[in-house]
């Protein structure tokens, strides 16, 4: 395995990651965002407030974009197993 297609299997591996956790992640600071402001012009500073709801929001992405997710990631493993057969060979 050349140091080229090493970088080449970081760079997807790295990408493939941000693919598939950005939306989760975008949902989940986004929706943080807008309860830490309503805590913070309510003045209520209950803890299960900023938790519950991002973890229904996080679940509610994971299963609409669950498939899609799991796709992505089935993509890169194909790559990356088409990969390894070729450096064996």
């Amino acid at each position: 395995m050349t140091q080229t297609m090493l970088n080449a299997v970081v760079k997807d591996t790295i990408v493939t990651a941000a693919k598939v956790s950005a939306p989760i992640l975008i949902v989940v600071l986004v929706l943080g965002l807008v309860i830490s402001i309503l805590q913070a012009t309510t003045q209520i500073q209950e803890q299960t407030l900023t938790f519950v709801p991002k973890l229904i929001a996080a679940a509610v992405v994971g299963i609409f974009l669950g498939s899609w997710m799991l796709e992505t990631i089935m993509s890169f493993t194909n790559r990356i197993f088409d990969l390894i057969s070729k450096v064996v060979t």
